[in-house]
């Protein structure tokens, strides 16, 4: 089982790996939360790394981003 530092690291990474995809497809923060019918709060906490989160709500991330998995999780 995964520590709790180890799951940090892995949210921080997601989010990280989420705020470069949304960048570089040259979509705001406001524009994502509407495309994946999210709060705008809820992306934020997501790119900081400061939530866990569903599969569910990642795969509406990558959909709405339109990334592979890859890209999202390494």
């Amino acid at each position: 089982m995964p520590s709790k530092r180890q799951i940090q690291a892995q949210l921080k990474q997601f989010g990280a790996n989420l705020r470069r995809e949304r960048m570089q497809k040259k979509i705001t923060q406001m524009e994502l939360a509407e495309l994946a019918d999210l709060n705008i709060r809820t992306v934020q906490k997501i790119e900081a790394g400061e939530t866990n989160i569903l599969i569910t709500t990642a795969a509406r991330l990558r959909k709405a981003i339109g990334c592979p998995w890859e890209r999202l999780i390494e």
